[in-house]
């Protein structure tokens, strides 16, 4: 058996070089699957619905893809689309997919699998025990489903019955990287091992290649191995950059989970073929003894408004840090006066981020750093917009003229890029949920309808 596998880009909208893919189109793949999210940027997709890449940039990378299915006739997946895989941003993936068809004289059946999870569905799951935190999930009670927004992460089986179903073209709510690639693979019969190391090796494209790209990659699947091959011009691949993909957002490198089982890398080996080839083999594929499917929440938490500044003065540089924990006292007491009691000093966050002396690390920098200037990001968060602008105002102005003990008389503290310096940054979300459901078939947590467009 043969397979060949097509990942054009690490992430719809991305923009995948339009030559690099028709190399990948030319070899006659059997699939093409991509992914369009993921929860690395933050909760912010997931709380609102927003896709983070805009849809000029999803509609120019999905007709490219569109039109090579209709060129090959084959299967094109794509998971967890409009990056949070909610119900809105598969619809609204669809949408796209609707118009590039009309434009394009495209025909096809289209299969839409959604993910969001119903507040009651979740309660029942909760009282019945079977809601798992994964480690260093936060505790929750049964209120946290009312206060955001959960989605269910699909392995490959809701996939699979699309594929089985003659969808020409599936759209998927938020779904494990890996299944999207290891579905078809899995229905012909792959060796398990094999299929999951493949999918996890290009789940996010040309990540893997020399340099990352957001780029593709094409695997030819077989028996006993698998071939993995970057298309990019002036890119290629090492046994050292393929295998250190097992590591990308993974804390152990040889054990990898999915919602049916663990792929173990252990005694996978990796070899060299050519520039741009690398050949794999050795790894396996343990079944879990219950299936599980993990839950993501997000959360409104509040509005924000930054304000961005720099410093260049020594002194002040050296000042700084001492001065914020006392300014902190001042706009509690500057709160309560302007508001006159109707803002809580409490429900306002007030915080200051020293780029330049270990900001990144938010205090654990591991060595003294002594720059010779900082940027200063301020960020005010208040239960709604209009408090955190007005709050914002006084903390900009006050903290451009901090009292500095070593100058006598009015100083400057800091400079401001911009005029005037509060800028809305809007709503602010969190994560709720990082728990997996136990007890349940691959399939109940998700729903599937299909078109012809």
């Amino acid at each position: 058996m043969e397979l060949r596998i097509l990942a054009p880009t690490g992430a719809l909208g991305a923009g995948f070089d339009a030559d690099a893919f028709a190399r990948g189109v030319a070899a006659r793949p059997d699939v093409i699957a991509c992914d369009a999210g993921s929860t690395d940027s933050g909760p912010a997709a997931l709380g609102s619905g927003t896709p983070k890449l805009s849809a000029q940039a999803v509609s120019r990378d999905l007709r490219l893809l569109l039109r090579a299915r209709d060129e090959l006739g084959v299967p094109l997946i794509i998971g967890s689309c409009g990056t949070s895989g909610r119900d809105v941003s598969v619809d609204w993936v669809a949408d796209l997919a609707r118009t590039i068809a009309a434009e394009e004289n495209l025909h096809f059946k289209v299969g839409l699998i959604y993910s969001d999870q119903p507040v009651e569905r979740l309660e029942e799951l909760y009282d019945a025990g079977r809601i798992t935190p994964l480690p260093h999930a936060p505790g929750i009670g049964r209120e946290v489903f009312e206060r955001g927004h959960t989605v269910a992460m699909m392995g490959v089986e809701p996939i699979q019955e699309a594929l089985q179903d003659g969808c020409d073209v599936i759209l998927a709510g938020r779904a494990s990287d890996t299944a999207l690639f290891a579905a078809l693979p899995h229905l012909k019969g792959a060796d398990p091992g094999l299929t999951w190391h493949m999918a996890k090796t290009i789940e996010c494209g040309a990540a893997c290649a020399i340099p990352p790209s957001a780029n593709g990659l094409l695997v030819t699947l077989r028996e006993d191995h698998f071939d993995v091959t970057t298309l990019a011009n002036g890119s290629r691949l090492t046994p050292r950059s393929v295998a250190a993909h097992t590591l990308y957002e993974n804390a152990d490198p040889f054990h990898i989970a999915e919602p049916s089982g663990v792929l173990d890398t252990t005694d996978a080996t990796y070899e060299t073929v050519d520039e741009q080839t690398v050949r794999v083999r050795g790894a396996r594929y343990v079944p879990a003894d219950g299936y599980t499917n993990k839950l993501e929440g997000a959360e409104l938490v509040g509005y924000q408004t930054v304000i961005i500044g720099g410093v260049r003065d020594r002194i002040v540089v050296a000042t700084l840090p001492k001065l914020l924990p006392m300014a902190r006292h001042y706009f509690d007491a500057k709160i309560a006066d302007v508001f006159r009691g109707t803002v809580n000093p409490a429900d306002i966050d007030i915080d200051y981020r020293l780029y330049g002396a270990g900001a990144v690390l938010a205090g654990s920098e591991p060595d003294p750093l002594d720059p010779r200037e900082l940027g200063v990001l301020i960020t005010v968060t208040a239960p709604d917009q209009e408090t955190a602008h007005a709050v914002a105002t006084f903390v900009a102005h006050a903290s451009s003229h901090l009292p500095i003990p070593q100058y006598d008389g009015l100083v400057s503290t800091l400079a401001y890029p911009f005029s005037p310096p509060e800028i809305d940054r809007g709503p602010l979300y969190r994560f709720t949920l990082n728990h997996v459901v136990t007890g349940i078939t691959p399939t109940e947590l998700f729903r599937t309808t299909t078109e012809e467009l």
